[in-house]
């Protein structure tokens, strides 16, 4: 049964768009049904990234795209947002690759690097010539990045580095690598370098047997006695706040990739309920419990349009505290995963064939629910929010 996605807006949410972010949404739609979704199951079986689509990722002006300058496509917040909310309907490890490259390495360099720096760098990982990544999670600390045991130390005018880093997100497709580190001649005071991944040293292996995120490079990186110049120091960059920006940046587009893996699991589930026929020749449809869990799923989603929206539209107004994104990327990851076990129910064994995109998105949303601060972590980073007290 060829089941083509027509869209999810049960309360008129277009309506609160504007004519722009609609456009942008729209122009990402079909590019995703145009190009990944042909290929994506292919993909996934064989554990491919799909890097054909990089450079046409980045002609339609995805990377770095909230970025001022630079070739960036200057979006709104919202306009990302609805970005990321198609990737991810395509495939979270797609949506994780453009992620990572604009908000987790264009993002730093934005934000910490100095002129040189950034017009070094940004123009050409706008245009996809060169991939970035994210060093901060280390094989014992992902929870607790202030743990990391990378060190930099300082010599003559260069820096010597020496750590491990895990579950990096394009690590070996990478062309330079934003590593975190604590600098031994500041006391320790976590900084952010950046890594040209061809230098002696520098090793990024591929982590192979991952059941989720199977479109997606994930990579550790060893860094032995790799000798960067002292220009590669992100001069405005100190303390663990720095890297805890920019996950506040990369978390926010969760929040609104976790809708669109959600909108295809409801979108197909539903097709596939009016189609399927069980029972005196009836659609399933038309049973009590079938209608009870699509109803759950498009109240869930629905009201996870509306929290993503409004973090948008703080986030546009720079008000957009990180205990707001927290509670976007918790409930509507939460939710997404529960939309995915309920449609996968509903298609019953034809929901682990990958004929249909639900299992793919199941898979991919246990990962999502763990990365950038677990669900758990981000539970305490509202509480902490509410009560006033740190229960970390």
């Amino acid at each position: 049964m060829a089941i083509k996605f027509r869209g999810v807006d049960f309360l008129e949410f277009d309506s609160l768009l504007t004519d722009d972010e609609r456009l942008v949404r729209d122009t990402t739609r079909k590019f995703i049904e145009d190009n990944l979704i042909p290929i994506i199951e292919e993909c996934n079986r064989a554990g491919r990234f799909p890097q054909e689509l990089v450079k046409p990722m980045a002609d339609l002006g995805l990377y770095g795209a909230s970025l001022k300058g630079y070739g960036c496509a200057g979006m709104s917040n919202v306009e990302y947002g609805l970005v990321m909310q198609e990737l991810e309907r395509g495939d979270s490890g797609v949506r994780s690759f453009v992620s990572v490259h604009s908000s987790l390495a264009m993002y730093p360099i934005y934000a910490f690097g100095s002129d040189e720096q950034k017009q070094t760098w940004l123009p050409v990982m706008q245009k996809g010539e060169k991939i970035g990544c994210f060093g901060l999670t280390e094989p014992d600390f992902g929870s607790n990045p202030g743990g990391m045991r990378t060190r930099a130390r300082k010599s003559g005018n260069e820096y010597i580095l020496n750590g491990e880093k895990m579950w990096i997100t394009s690590g070996s497709i990478a062309a330079v690598a934003i590593i975190w580190a604590k600098v031994e001649d500041e006391n320790n005071k976590i900084r952010g370098f950046l890594v040209e991944t061809d230098r002696p040293g520098f090793r990024a292996e591929d982590i192979h047997g991952k059941w989720s995120l199977r479109a997606s490079v994930t990579s550790s990186l060893s860094l032995q006695d790799v000798h960067i110049p002292e220009s590669n120091l992100l001069p405005k960059s100190g303390g663990l706040k720095s890297p805890l920006m920019c996950l506040s940046q990369a978390r926010y587009g969760i929040g609104w990739g976790a809708i669109g893996a959600a909108m295809a699991c409801y979108d197909c589930a539903l097709q596939y309920s009016l189609f399927r026929k069980q029972f005196r020749d009836q659609p399933i449809a038309s049973h009590q419990l079938v209608q009870e869990k699509l109803t759950w799923m498009i109240s869930e989603i629905t009201k996870a349009q509306l929290l993503a929206l409004q973090v948008g539209r703080l986030k546009d107004k720079d008000k957009a505290a990180p205990q707001h994104i927290s509670m976007s990327k918790r409930n509507n990851v939460w939710m997404a995963l529960e939309c995915a076990r309920m449609a996968r129910d509903i298609l019953g064994a034809n929901g682990i064939a990958d004929e249909y995109p639900i299992f793919r998105h199941m898979a991919n949303l246990e990962s999502v629910k763990t990365y950038e601060g677990t669900h758990d972590i981000h539970t305490l980073i509202i509480g902490q929010s509410v009560t006033g007290i740190d229960a970390l």
